[in-house]
């Protein structure tokens, strides 16, 4: 009787042993390497930064919890009670967001073709090594720095206004798309371009029977993100460096004449048009997909 209960409390003993072992190796510890000692001693610096720039800081007599409140109450009456004043009509609203619309296009047009150009150059599959190198590393620079710093770079040469604004948003257009084209050309199954070369066919009989068959889809995306993005830049620059349109409007009413609640209309108007490309982005690519 007692050999039997022994047997009984061992086997039960083994079986809850045996489940520790499984939760034990369920659970991972993390070890503490070097990379993890570096991330957390560079967290706890800026931490420690940051509490102490916070807590040292001079706000200029401002108080905090005051401006803070006054923040959301701006915040309720932009996005609650959006209303335009005599200095707009909705016509001229309307017209302001054409010309930022167009100053979109238009830059992404430009780049478009230049970038797919210079794309058959940067790609390894089609062009030289070092010149692929030489045009991905240039552009790599180009594409570092933000549009709106190339803008204020081309105002100095072609004066404040929409030509810097074109320049300078058509010049990192092309500098992003370069990129994203050459890498969906390198994609690309290399037996179609040797074969192609097999025939005898010309750099250009294998761009245009080869290379842009395979990856015109791949192509018309990027353009099309690229176009959301330089939306978002053209409202930026019309205000920063005087190009026009909606962007230029909305840094009126809210530097010099400050208006939260036509800045509203404006931020209402250019919610709609991302929502509205975000949408037609998202068709594209279901379609795409689906071929």
């Amino acid at each position: 009787m007692n050999n039997s209960l022994y047997y009984k409390n061992k086997k039960e003993i083994n079986k809850i042993k045996k489940k520790v072992n499984i939760l034990l190796e369920k659970i991972k510890i993390k070890k503490l390497t070097k990379s993890r000692i570096y991330l957390y001693t560079t967290l706890s610096v800026l931490l420690i930064i940051t509490a102490y720039t916070l807590s040292t800081m001079d706000f200029g007599g401002v108080n905090i919890i005051e401006a803070t409140r006054h923040f959301f109450k701006d915040l309720k009456t932009m996005f609650f009670s959006p209303s335009l004043s005599d200095r707009y009509t909705y016509a001229q609203v309307f017209q302001s967001l054409a010309v930022t619309i167009s100053l979109a296009v238009l830059t992404t047009i430009i780049g478009s073709f230049i970038a797919l150009f210079l794309s058959f150059f940067a790609a390894q599959n089609l062009s030289n090594k070092h010149l692929s190198k030489t045009i991905k590393l240039g552009l790599s620079f180009i594409r570092a720095i933000p549009t709106i710093l190339w803008v204020m770079v081309f105002s100095v040469v072609a004066n404040v206004g929409v030509e810097a604004a074109i320049i300078g948003m058509t010049f990192h257009s092309i500098a992003y798309l370069v990129k994203a084209y050459s890498e969906s050309i390198e994609e690309i199954d290399n037996g179609i371009i040797e074969a192609l070369r097999a025939t005898g066919a010309s750099f250009w009989k294998i761009i245009f029977q080869g290379v842009l068959p395979s990856t015109i889809t791949s192509i018309l995306s990027w353009t099309f993100i690229r176009f959301e993005i330089n939306f978002t830049n053209a409202v930026l620059v019309g205000a920063a460096a005087g190009a026009g349109g909606i962007g230029y409007d909305m840094f009126m009413s809210g530097t010099m004449y400050f208006d939260i609640r036509e800045i509203g209309v404006f931020v209402y108007l250019i919610f709609g048009v991302a929502i509205i490309l975000e949408f037609i982005s998202y068709l594209l690519r279901k379609k795409y997909l689906k071929n």
